[in-house]
């Protein structure tokens, strides 16, 4: 499995290798020890999730409360999509940035998204799906979104329409509830963003805790 640290700090994209046959394929999307010697701790499951969603759809842009945040292990598990990682950590040297990342079921590629991080996706195809593996159940009081279309995100919709064939970006599916999220200076002001050294410091804990567990 090929490992890349991408820009946006402790976020991670995993790179699974496909094993085909007459059959179809075979490939293995997460991998605990892996994903530990890269990130540094081992990843608590407490929700699974399944996500179809059409083609020209945007779900996000999604993030937590941290403490305990929900961090995100993501792949396609059908079609193909595009995942954006936004950094919503105040005080962190890339924050209001983004990275996106195409996944497909064919690829083998996944996304970490480790807490703090805000999370859109873009659906490419009809049959599209996302898998998630979360590190805390979903608890609606302490989750928030960002409008998507802020201008301060910079998210480039016009050229992923045009690069991805999806048409008017006037007429991509997005939910009223995230139509009608804050922006991100409101969401700042009102300090509802996560803050970077507060999320360092839940990040080393998971760490400590990892590797004390590992010592017993």
């Amino acid at each position: 499995m090929r490992v890349l640290q991408l820009p946006l700090p402790y976020c991670y994209a995993f790179e699974a290798p496909t094993f085909p046959d007459d059959r179809g394929f075979f490939s293995a999307p997460f991998h605990a020890p892996t994903f530990i010697d890269n990130v540094g701790y081992q990843l608590s499951i407490r929700q699974t999730n399944l996500s179809p969603t059409r083609r020209g759809a945007v779900r996000g842009v999604h993030f937590a409360d941290v403490p305990p945040g929900q961090a995100k292990y993501v792949y396609a598990a059908h079609g193909r999509l595009l995942d954006v990682l936004v950094d919503l950590r105040v005080g962190s040297p890339t924050f209001s940035q983004y990275v996106a990342i195409e996944l497909s079921l064919e690829s083998g590629t996944a996304v970490f998204l480790p807490e703090g991080i805000g999370h859109l996706v873009i659906g490419f195809t009809d049959d599209a799906a996302l898998s998630y593996l979360c590190s805390e159940a979903y608890n609606p009081p302490a989750e928030h979104g960002i409008n998507p279309l802020d201008p301060a995100l910079g998210l480039p919709f016009h050229d992923w329409c045009d690069n991805y064939d999806l048409g008017d970006p006037d007429a991509l599916i997005l939910s009223p509830k995230d139509k009608s999220a804050p922006t991100l200076a409101a969401a700042q002001e009102s300090r509802l963003l996560p803050r970077y050294d507060e999320c360092v410091a839940f990040y080393n804990g998971l760490r400590r805790t990892s590797s004390e567990s590992s010592a017993r």
